[in-house]
């Protein structure tokens, strides 16, 4: 008798345990997101109902898919084009206020700075969307920390990026923009004026500066580390775009097998390079002036401070994260700005011939200094109505914890709010009826008058958690305008075919085609 109640036991809880569990997947992907959804329309939001499990998810990718297949007309908007489905939305309900469905979570799109202000400035209630685990292959370290990890990255990655420090980095970016003139100069050294895909030239100089930069004497391992992140950033697009399965990433297949050997091999890199470096500094070697002796230093200086231990440093782990991190958002985020805004000068000669001007009164043909760069009013105007058309990234999410209140909106757990830099920057409710036109004169008495006040420009994200490198990013532009603009003019080419699209920022998906005179 005992035996068999004790048997029946064991077979009820085994019985409860299922049904748990068939409740938890239950409410995962029906009952909690018609709950939500009644939630965001009794606040006046529209969206499509709920889909079991994918929601909109595959008409999504269905249309990413189908505009990816036809380019567009060099004056089109580009929103439509990277966000096709989010467009389609709020034309389909003639309202911005409206949600769409990743799957069972919906994404709140919000494009009122107010709102906007509120989600930079209240980050620890609205973190980082960690959704796709795949994600951290390329954006680790203080990109995706939360709480007082990130405080600490901060507090020591902070004086690695301060003015006096960038100064130091210039020389090294001097030397990889003569290069990049340099192999122009001899690509066209027979001619007047030469047809060139400037895209690839751009992604390498910039992925070269990044090496110089960070690693300093060690440039090629840095070069080495590029090359696996630039494959690494190849393999993790693929994947975050097919259907994410929780666990498949442990799955021996090639791919994933590809990724791990790639992020091992950065890892043992960065490492060889961190115990060079230590070992020079017990052997009593100066700091080095780049990314990654600084960024050593201070870690260094923190748990040396009097009642801290190596626990409130960043470990090796971390370093090499922070490596990676400054490696991916910091090289592709110049290269497209200085695409794009070589694109918009040839798009628009007058304001090439104003920017080439500036550049020459300032420097003539002596290579900028650090306070030159910042006396140039006409060519930061143009980089920022660049990043204004063309952001780094075209969209920012975050996550939603717990129910929390947004101004008039009261947001139920587990969604997600959805920012559209492509909507928000192009608004001509923000920006003026020429809100989709090329015109850096909105930026002549600078930022604060431009946005009026309002939280309507945030290339670089906004608040506590803005990025940390955007000072860097726009020297290194500035600094390669500077020399591009003094040797080269430039114009579209007839074969240029402009089909912008998202891969991790805006990409130009067919290259960019210019005709580059020599001056």
């Amino acid at each position: 008798m005992a035996v068999a109640l004790a048997s029946l036991g064991i077979r009820m809880i085994g019985v409860a345990v299922i049904l748990s569990l068939i409740w938890r997947v239950l409410n995962w992907v029906w009952f909690r997101p018609k709950r939500i959804e009644k939630q965001l329309r009794e606040q006046g939001l529209k969206g499509n109902p709920y889909r079991f499990l994918f929601g909109d998810e595959k008409e999504v990718s269905r249309m990413l898919q189908e505009v990816k297949s036809k380019p567009i007309n060099i004056d089109d908007d580009i929103g439509p084009r990277m966000q096709p489905y989010q467009y389609k939305t709020v034309n389909k309900y003639g309202t911005k206020n409206v949600f769409i469905w990743m799957g069972p979570t919906p994404e709140v799109l919000l494009l009122k700075p107010e709102h906007i202000k509120e989600i930079f400035n209240k980050y620890a209630d609205f973190p980082k969307v960690t959704r796709n685990p795949l994600v951290k292959y390329l954006f680790s370290g203080i990109a995706l920390s939360e709480g007082e990890k990130w405080a600490k990255h901060k507090r020591i990655i902070n004086p690695a990026f301060h003015v006096e420090k960038l100064k130091l980095m210039l020389p090294a970016m001097h030397q990889c923009g003569d290069e990049l003139i340099m192999k122009w100069h001899k690509i066209g050294s027979d001619k007047k004026s030469f047809e060139l895909d400037v895209w690839p030239y751009l992604n390498d100089c910039t992925g070269d500066v990044i090496s110089r930069t960070a690693f300093g004497s060690s440039v090629e391992a840095g070069r080495r580390i590029f090359e696996l992140l630039n494959e690494l950033k190849d393999h993790t697009v693929t994947l975050m775009h097919s259907y994410y399965i929780p666990g498949m990433r442990f799955l021996p297949t090639k791919t994933n097998q590809r990724v791990n050997a790639i992020e091992r091999e950065v890892h043992e890199l960065v490492r060889a390079i961190i115990r060079i470096r230590e070992k020079a500094k017990k052997e009593g070697e100066a700091t080095r002036n780049d990314l990654l002796g600084l960024l050593l230093e201070s870690n260094y200086n923190e748990m040396q401070q009097e009642g801290k231990s190596e626990k409130h440093g960043l470990s090796i782990n971390d370093v090499v994260d922070e490596c990676k991190l400054f490696y991916s958002a910091g090289q592709e985020s110049v290269a497209f700005l200085l695409n794009w805004t070589l694109v918009l000068l040839s798009r628009y000669p007058e304001w090439q011939k104003r920017a080439r001007e500036e550049v020459r009164e300032v420097f003539g043909n002596k290579k900028p200094t650090y306070d030159e760069l910042n006396r140039l009013k006409v060519v930061t105007m143009i980089l920022h109505e660049t990043l204004r058309l063309y952001p780094p990234s075209s969209w920012l999410s975050r996550a939603i914890p717990q129910e929390t209140k947004l101004g008039d909106l009261t947001l139920p757990a587990k969604s997600e709010v959805w920012i559209s830099l492509l909507m928000l920057q192009r608004d001509p409710e923000l920006w003026g009826p020429d809100a989709k036109e090329f015109n850096p004169e909105r930026f002549s008495e600078g930022l604060l008058k431009a946005t009026q006040g309002r939280v309507s420009f945030i290339p670089f994200g906004w608040g506590p958690r803005i990025c940390i490198g955007q000072h860097y990013a726009l020297q290194e532009a500035k600094l390669f305008m500077c020399l591009m603009l003094q040797n080269f003019s430039f114009e579209l080419s007839p074969s240029y075919v402009h089909a912008p699209y998202m891969v991790i920022g805006i990409t130009p998906q067919y290259g960019t085609k210019l005709i580059i005179q020599k001056l």
